[in-house]
């Protein structure tokens, strides 16, 4: 379980690809500074486990099977690429952003964004089924980052950025285009599970 406040901004170092799935080796100097191997970390929203640290290098090794390179975007990764790094939720730690479990739902793409001076104004897409697990004034994680929805349409949704969002995420380097991992919010996940089970479920008039 995470919160969606990213601790570091990491760096894609080596992505070494294999038959079914890559080994990616990414650099994180707080991180590695004192994780364990067999952590989970959320890369950019992906919850991986660490393979390997190398505290010299500061660098955590991971693997990301066929199932996660199929529904994420960890399998366009490259050498140089930066991705955001938080680790696991411990009991005593304040929530500052939301429950985030690491289980992306979809890949949206950014179809829209305007800058101000300071802030920016994003509008993403995604399949609509995710879509319809939002809400304006919820909360949504977008590439492992915690945020409030603004709007909320058939098959989009809206989000502002602050400034240090825009600086310490790779969200602030993000083009249009780009593609993104979404995580609805649990709670709208369940809500959504019941909903759906008691409309099978109900009788005939």
């Amino acid at each position: 379980m995470f919160t969606g406040l990213v601790e570091e901004l990491g760096i894609v170092r080596e992505v070494l690809h294999r038959a079914n799935d890559r080994r990616l080796t990414i650099t994180g100097p707080t991180i590695a500074n004192d994780v364990q191997i067999g952590a989970s970390i959320a890369v950019s929203g992906c919850c991986l486990t660490v393979v390997h640290v190398d505290r010299d290098a500061c660098n955590l090794t991971f693997e990301a099977g066929e199932e996660t390179l199929r529904c994420t975007t960890l399998g366009s990764l490259s050498e140089g690429d930066g991705v955001n790094l938080e680790r696991s939720l411990k009991l005593n730690d304040r929530l500052g952003g939301h429950f985030v479990t690491g289980h992306v739902d979809g890949i949206g793409t950014l179809m829209e964004r305007t800058d101000d001076e300071r802030w920016s104004f994003m509008r993403f897409s995604c399949h609509e089924p995710l879509s319809r697990m939002m809400a304006s004034k919820g909360s949504v994680a977008v590439d492992g980052v915690s945020l409030t929805l603004v709007d909320v349409g058939d098959g989009q949704f809206t989000v502002a950025l602050i400034p240090h969002t825009l600086s310490v995420t790779t969200l602030g380097r993000l083009s249009v285009g780009a593609s993104v991992n979404i995580e609805a919010d649990i709670l709208a996940k369940y809500v959504a599970r019941q909903l759906a089970t008691t409309d099978r479920h109900e009788l005939p008039a």
